[in-house]
């Protein structure tokens, strides 16, 4: 096997080298001085730009990702191997047998995540569950494994470290005035458990309103999203941006009003604290949020936005911004005063990645 030429190799089967998480991790890899290589689908352009060398891959059907999950760990040319996605983790365990270490990140308890997934169902649902939980268990075997919150699983690994989703880097925009006119923002994926529908009917019943929609949209909504969007009370009002890198994404906060954050009640979002959520408060734009537990919690005690409950109740929310400025304003300024300044997780995690590229791997 041929000498390693980075430090870490981070490889995604799935994401988009566009996915903000994967920019954060890269981010603070390269902060402590590694090296680091990203393999994943996209275009170079939306790669970390601390990224030294990207791999783009074709997106291909579903033979073709479990073609590139058995295969991605071993294109790899880091000392460490750290993998994005629970479809590659036993391939790069296979490839850890070789001295390289693995790293094994998980941004959410991914059984849980299939109960909402359509396709998701039925023996493929049932394989797949059984097959997200192994991967899972696995991940708690490797030399490092990363969760993006305390109540993601494994909850016993051999090195486990939690690295929530905090905003990380410079890819935000200081907080600026509102526009003369009212605009909402959201980012994120594009599908109905996490509001999609909501916040467009939000607009709707929402006089001058407008909204920006920066993501992917799902392909079960493709469809009804667009005989949505050609409807009369929202044409023109409603502005799909598609994928965007972070820092350009986040340009829209300039100037927009408030953040949604209307995620479903499922198994995956119920104890889940959106990053949005964080991104919101840091960009300073008050908070439109369904009531999750925690991200209701973190509303109420912050007074940094308003817990709706159904499309109504945020309909409401942005009528009384525009009946009251004073509330918009009295939130944004507890937005700006919590938004959260939070580099020590960051820091763990870059150094233990870091020991394990210095020490072994060579």
């Amino acid at each position: 096997m041929s000498r390693p030429t980075y430090d870490v190799s981070v490889v995604t089967t799935v994401r988009d080298v566009a996915d903000a998480r994967l920019h954060r991790i890269v981010g603070a890899l390269a902060d402590v001085g590694l090296t680091v290589e990203v393999l994943g689908f996209g275009t170079a352009e939306g790669a970390p730009p601390q990224a030294s060398a990207v791999r783009i891959a074709p997106r291909r059907g579903a033979a073709g990702r479990i073609a590139s999950s058995l295969a991605s760990p071993w294109r790899a040319r880091g000392r460490v191997v750290l993998v994005l996605d629970p479809d590659a983790v036993p391939s790069a365990w296979v490839r850890r047998l070789a001295g390289h270490p693995l790293v094994v990140d998980l941004s959410e308890d991914y059984a849980a995540l299939l109960n909402d997934r359509a396709w998701a169902r039925g023996l493929v649902g049932a394989l797949s569950r059984w097959g997200a939980r192994a991967s899972t268990a696995l991940a708690g075997r490797a030399d490092l494994t990363v969760v993006a919150d305390t109540h993601v699983p494994p909850m016993a690994a051999r090195n486990r470290v939690v690295l929530r989703n905090l905003p990380y880097g410079d890819y935000l925009p200081p907080p600026t005035a509102p526009d003369p006119e009212p605009r909402a923002l959201y980012i994120g994926d594009l599908r109905i458990s996490r509001g999609l529908f909501d916040m467009i009917e939000a607009v709707a019943a929402a006089p001058g309103w407008t909204l920006d929609l920066v993501g992917p949209v799902s392909s079960t909504e493709e469809s009804a999203l667009t005989s949505r969007l050609a409807c009369d009370d929202v044409r023109g009002r409603v502005r799909l941006h598609g994928r965007r890198p972070p820092r350009e994404a986040w340009e829209l906060a300039r100037g927009a009003w408030v953040g949604f954050s209307l995620l479903h009640d499922t198994p995956a979002f119920r104890d889940a604290m959106p990053s949005k959520v964080f991104e919101y408060l840091t960009a300073g734009l008050a908070v439109v949020a369904s009531p999750l537990p925690r991200q209701a919690e973190l509303l109420t005690a912050s007074a940094a936005g308003t817990v709706v409950d159904g499309p109504d109740a945020a309909t409401a929310a942005l009528r009384a911004y525009v009946a009251e400025p004073a509330l918009l304003e009295m939130q944004r300024a507890a937005a700006r005063e919590w938004a959260p300044v939070e580099d020590e997780e960051y820091s763990r995690f870059a150094g233990a990645v870091m020991a394990l590229a210095r020490t072994r791997g060579r």
